[in-house]
C-alpha cells in the first residue's frame, strides 16, 4: 500500500486537472458569451448602416441608374453604375402590408419595374410613373379573376415592348415615385419622398431606369 507522501503528487495532479477544467469551462463560456455579444453588436451596427440616410454626389455623372425600395425599412436607395450613392426616407400606401393587387387597395406594389412616364409638373413636385402592373401582377390578377385574358394580354404586350402598361384596369395604375413628404404612409400606393429628395432624383432617373420594390 502506498504511503501518504506517495499519494500527495497524485492528489495534486487530480486537483490541478479539475481546476484546469473548471477554468477552461469558464473561459469557454465567457468566450461564447463575448462572441454572441459581438455578433449582436455587429448586426445592430449593420442594421443602422442599412438605414442611414445620405446622398453622396458622384464626381462623374453615372451612365446607368436604378432604384431599390425597401418597404419594411421605408427607404429608397439610388444606385449609379451599380454603386450606392444615396438612401432616402419614404412614405408608402396607407395599407402597409402586402403587395398591390387591385384598384383601391392602397397598397404599394412589390416586384421589378421600370420608369415609364415622367411628369415634371405634378402637384407633388415631380412624378416618376412606374410600370405597374407588370406581367407577374397581371398573371396574379388573371388567376384571381380580377382581370380577363384580353386585359392580361394588353399588359403583357406593353411590358414586353417597354411601354407604359394599361393603367385604367381593375388592377389599378398610375403608381409612381413623387414628392409630398415622408412623415407617414399616406399615399394611395405610390412612393413618396420629401421634395428636396425628389429634386435630387430627377437629376439621375430617366425613362427605363429600373425600379425594384421589396417587402
Amino acid at each position: 500500500m502506498k504511503n501518504k507522501n506517495e499519494m500527495y503528487p497524485i492528489v495534486f495532479l487530480i486537483f490541478g486537472i479539475i481546476l484546469m477544467m473548471l477554468v477552461s469551462g469558464l473561459s469557454i463560456r465567457r468566450y461564447i458569451k463575448n462572441m454572441k455579444a459581438q455578433r449582436v453588436s455587429k448586426a445592430s451596427s449593420e442594421q443602422k448602416e442599412d438605414s442611414k440616410i445620405f446622398f453622396n454626389k458622384p464626381e462623374i455623372h453615372p451612365e446607368n441608374t436604378s432604384l431599390k425600395i425597401y418597404k419594411s425599412k421605408r427607404v429608397l436607395e439610388l444606385y449609379g453604375d451599380n454603386k450606392l450613392i444615396g438612401r432616402f426616407k419614404i412614405g408608402l400606401g396607407t395599407q402597409e402590408k402586402g403587395a398591390k393587387e387591385k384598384e383601391g387597395d392602397n397598397k404599394t406594389p412589390e416586384g421589378s419595374y421600370y420608369v415609364c412616364y415622367i411628369n415634371a409638373n405634378s402637384k407633388y413636385k415631380y412624378f416618376f410613373g412606374i410600370s405597374y402592373p407588370n406581367i407577374k401582377d397581371a398573371k396574379n390578377g388573371l388567376e384571381k379573376n380580377i382581370i380577363d385574358k384580353t386585359t392580361y394580354n394588353s399588359i403583357k404586350i406593353a411590358i414586353e415592348e417597354g411601354r407604359t402598361p394599361p393603367w385604367h384596369t381593375a388592377l389599378g395604375g398610375e403608381i409612381g415615385i413623387h414628392g409630398g413628404g415622408t412623415e407617414s404612409n399616406w399615399t394611395y400606393g405610390c412612393i413618396a419622398l420629401d421634395d428636396k429628395d425628389i429634386d435630387i432624383l430627377k437629376n439621375y432617373i430617366n425613362i427605363k431606369s429600373p425600379v425594384y420594390i421589396y417587402k
